[in-house]
C-alpha cells in the first residue's frame, strides 16, 4: 500500500490540490483521502479508483517481487 499512497499524495501536490480538494473532485470523502495517503490497507477499490482515475490510473495486478512477504 505504501506505493500507492506515496503515489496519490505526490500526484496531489504535483497538481497543487490540497486533500479537500482531491476529496471534492473524486467525489470521496477528506477521510478516506487522508487514510487512503497514510497508507491504511482495508480501503474500498471503487473509492481508490475514483482517485486514481483523476490521473489517468486505476487499479490492477501487479506481480509480487520473491523477497516480499505473503
Amino acid at each position: 500500500m505504501g506505493e500507492l499512497s506515496q503515489f496519490v499524495k505526490e500526484r496531489r501536490k504535483l497538481l497543487g490540490l490540497t486533500q479537500e480538494d482531491l476529496s471534492f473532485k473524486a467525489g470521496v470523502g477528506l477521510r478516506f483521502i487522508r487514510e487512503l495517503e497514510q497508507g491504511k490497507e482495508s480501503l474500498m477499490m471503487d473509492k481508490i479508483n475514483q482517485v486514481l482515475y483523476l490521473f489517468g490510473h486505476q487499479l490492477g495486478p501487479v506481480q509480487k517481487h520473491h523477497n516480499e512477504e505473503s
